[in-house]
């Protein structure tokens, strides 16, 4: 799993780096070859080394585009609704941001109508995206199989006692199943938005794909605000309870009890927990800005900013990437900000695959816990001991009613 998550992160890299020239169309002079025949042979237009080397990803020469945007005839009388220019010509001025555009919104982006610059993106999104987020989930659900069938379920070693001990509290698990409702319906939601031209359109036709996610985006983007209020909520009641401390390196040294059969000692969260929270609190925190960033691309620009700061570091120059671009037009905002959200969503559905694993299948009693709220006294005493023991030290030290 190590291995497909690295992976992702290094594609998140090599994305960076291809967009520096992938967003330029603007390429140098004399791109197209000595050997390539005039442009008077094609009557202007683009020849076939052009075609080879757009398809190649290397620049080409797009003057005699650029500048083919009509003559000074353009206010002759006489000659129409556009002049001396041409609706092909006037369309090459408003691809190239080169035409007489006004607009009532006052803001200059308003201005931009025709980009081409989302190509690259949209490659991505169509195989390395789909393509590896889909290899690590299967990879992942493989690894908890194969994992399950040679370790078995972790017992409770002298049975259940049949007393228990109240482990979270209402609120506790409110915040808990809402933060996981939440990021399910998202998850759901996020892959069918994904692999729906890919899977759904030709298994169920193009009209059941659009009424499938026109329904799946009102979800995604609403559900949304359940899951950041949740994430704040889990964060503010666990944060102190999951701070590092010694007993996580005993944890560790015992493979938590699972590699094993020693259970280590541990307070209310051992470190396995705290490594799953620290997680869905950083990555969770991470998704939810840059779906912000999705949802209110003109207010709040997140990788022009991000990228200036990492080009002030000389890492990316270091690195081989060159200048990572910083002047990034909406559409490109968005289009940096979904790799980005899916990427993480990928790699936050890996780590919960896991949670989901070790709370039901994994390890007898432990669904308990979010379930009812309430532990048998003997699953609490050999997974975690020291929580245990100071719960039964506030108990004797509570006067009685």
């Amino acid at each position: 799993m190590l291995r497909h998550v690295m992976a992702l992160f290094l594609f998140a890299m090599l994305a960076v780096a291809g967009v520096a020239t992938a967003q330029d169309v603007r390429p140098p002079e004399n791109a197209v070859g000595a050997d390539a025949p005039p442009r008077a042979s094609t009557g202007g237009a683009q020849t076939l080394q052009d075609v080879l080397r757009r398809q190649q990803g290397l620049k080409v020469d797009d003057s005699f585009r650029r500048d083919n945007i009509g003559g000074d005839a353009g206010t002759a009388p006489g000659l129409g609704p556009l002049g001396g220019t041409s609706d092909a010509e006037q369309w090459r001025a408003l691809r190239y941001n080169e035409a007489d555009v006004t607009v009532t919104t006052m803001d200059p982006r308003g201005k931009v109508l025709v980009q081409d610059g989302g190509m690259w993106w949209l490659d991505v999104r169509r195989g390395p995206l789909p393509t590896y987020g889909g290899w690590l989930l299967l990879g992942t659900l493989a690894i908890l199989a194969v994992f399950f069938l040679l370790r078995g379920r972790v017992r409770v070693e002298d049975g259940m006692s049949g007393r228990t001990v109240t482990r979270f509290k209402a609120i506790e698990r409110f915040a808990h199943w809402m933060l996981a409702g939440s990021f399910i319906l998202l998850a759901i939601t996020g892959l069918l938005s994904l692999f729906g031209r890919k899977v759904l359109i030709p298994a169920f036709g193009h009209g059941f794909n659009s009424v499938l996610l026109t329904g799946t985006k009102f979800i995604h983007d609403n559900v949304s605000w359940a899951f950041m209020i949740a994430l704040v909520m889990v964060f503010v009641m666990w944060v102190w309870h999951n701070l590092p401390d010694r007993t996580d390196l005993t944890w560790f040294r015992y493979g938590g009890g699972i590699i094993g059969k020693k259970h280590p000692p541990a307070k209310k969260f051992n470190a396995g927990q705290k490594l799953i929270f620290w997680s869905v609190i950083v990555l969770g925190a991470s998704v939810s800005v840059s779906g912000l960033s999705m949802l209110f691309p003109f207010d709040m620009p997140l990788f022009g900013h991000s990228f200036a700061l990492l080009n002030d570091t000389g890492v990316p120059q270091a690195l081989g990437y060159g200048t990572l671009p910083v002047d990034l037009a909406p559409q490109e905002e968005m289009q940096y900000a979904q790799l980005w959200h899916a990427i993480i969503g990928f790699v936050m559905m890996a780590i919960i695959f896991g949670h989901i694993y070790i709370g039901t299948l994994g390890m007898e009693g432990a669904y308990d816990a979010m379930g009812t709220g309430e532990v048998d006294v003997n699953w609490a005493e050999q997974h975690h001991s020291i929580w245990l023991e100071r719960v039964r030290e506030d108990e004797f030290r509570r006067p009685a009613e």
